[in-house]
């Protein structure tokens, strides 16, 4: 059941805009429960909640070359091609990411710079629930190996037979990550952030997950492991006009909504005409999926919005701050010029949300629950950390010595300020 909004106050929009509630404290205490035991049984916890929410006693939770070949057998070859395309169109993007050092000289004799360095340690989480994510692998690896990043951990949870999907683990071998575990949820999480005798501590993880994964990585961020951004259930507000095919809405509308019964899709259009093609198709095409029921829990939370004009429209936009932000529209480029929250932008009839997801080179890591209003998606710059470097010579010194002693003194931190009268006022011989 759609939820339809005409022409609604800008007072009520964030009411109206509100996602599907999440409760993540109520999880806090079995996250809670896994970390400590972790901390103090490691790697024997990891296998005693492995085999209590998996179903899964592994004797074993790396994962062995002999499993890496047999997962590369079972992929079949059209599938690999397409993960080489991938591949190769995800590193021509994220590659030019790369900033080279630019050194500054603010004042003569004053010089200052800032130089990208490698994460040494990260861990990628890759769900492997009702829908294998392989394409997350390619989305976070590709970048983690572009920023030389000297450890990469990669956690998927294991099927009953205690394997990994093919497809991950091919992923995986393609670009070049061999430090992988058969570890899923909290104690994939906990493992990571804490380190067992089989898995590394990492310094900082990557990857979506369920609600459990979600609160894990909350907590894990509040005690010292860095996270890659906040997490919720997936998104996508389309804006359209007459020039949108409704078809193609429907469709993109669904490919989002199947993700999750806690998804949320959203239709924004002044065209009174067009709500109406586009509900249609999505009753027709939704018949057709496989994941129907999970897409129409998903549509329970979506909403459809007529707006009185495009101006009003970039403006809810922007108010919601999608993950993912559709345009499918005639006037491009008023839009694009005032987009200012969203994590990915997809422009015209042509260009569909899925194509972000797999394989046109941008990353589908992207910030959820409004989060666009503050974060980026994640790029090769998320798994490097940036230290600024200064040298100032004598004489630069002299410049700046007493502009610093001023402002030291206004803040009444005498030690400060004589560290600059120390050098300026007395010969090196003196000291």
């Amino acid at each position: 059941m759609i939820n339809y909004f005409n022409y609604p106050e800008k007072k009520n929009w964030h009411e109206i805009l509100q996602r599907p509630a999440q409760d993540l404290s109520k999880l806090e205490a079995i996250v809670l429960e896994v970390f400590n035991a972790i901390k103090t049984e490691r790697d024997r916890a990891v296998f005693n909640y492995t085999k209590k929410f998996d179903g899964v006693e592994l004797e074993d939770m790396r994962v062995t070359d002999e499993e890496l070949k047999e997962a590369e057998k079972l992929v079949d070859d059209d599938l690999k091609n397409a993960m080489q395309v991938a591949k190769a169109n995800i590193e021509k993007f994220h590659v030019s990411q790369k900033e080279e050092v630019k050194i500054i000289e603010t004042v003569g004799g004053v010089k200052c710079w800032r130089k990208n360095l490698p994460i040494e340690k990260v861990g990628l989480y890759i769900p492997g629930g009702t829908s294998p994510l392989f394409s997350t692998v390619l989305m976070l690896g590709i970048p983690a190996k572009i920023a030389n990043c000297s450890e990469i951990v990669l956690c998927s949870p294991p099927n009953k037979d205690g394997k990994i999907h093919p497809a991950i683990l091919y992923a995986s071998q393609l670009i070049g990550i061999t430090k992988i575990f058969k570890i899923g949820g909290i104690q994939a999480i906990g493992a990571m952030a804490y380190g067992t005798e089989t898995v590394p501590k990492v310094f900082k993880i990557f990857g979506p997950g369920n609600q459990y994964v979600t609160a894990a990585k909350q907590l894990v961020y509040k005690t010292g492991t860095a996270i890659d951004l906040p997490a919720g259930p997936s998104e996508l507000l389309i804006v359209g006009d007459n020039m949108a095919n409704p078809g193609f809405i429907a469709a993109d509308l669904l490919s989002q909504a199947e993700h999750g019964a806690d998804s949320q899709v959203i239709f924004v259009t002044w065209e009174k005409e067009l709500i109406l093609k586009v509900q249609k198709k999505v009753e027709q095409q939704l018949k057709e999926l496989p994941r129907k029921e999970i897409a129409q829990k998903a549509l329970d939370n979506s909403k459809f919005i007529l707006v009185k004009n495009k101006e009003d429209a970039i403006a809810l936009t922007n108010e919601y701050a999608p993950e993912h932000l559709i345009l499918a529209v005639e006037d491009e480029d008023f839009f694009t010029d005032k987009v200012q929250n969203a994590g990915s932008v997809f422009i015209g009839n042509y260009t569909p949300e899925s194509a972000g997801d797999y394989a046109s080179g941008t990353n589908h890591t992207l910030p959820t629950n409004g989060f666009a209003k503050a974060y980026s998606g994640v790029s090769v710059e998320s798994f490097m950390k940036k230290i600024t470097f200064q040298k100032i010579t004598s004489e630069g010194l002299q410049t700046i010595g007493p502009i610093i002693e001023k402002m030291a003194e206004a803040e009444e931190l005498e030690a400060h300020r004589r560290a600059i009268s120390i050098r300026t006022r007395s010969s090196f011989e003196e000291i």
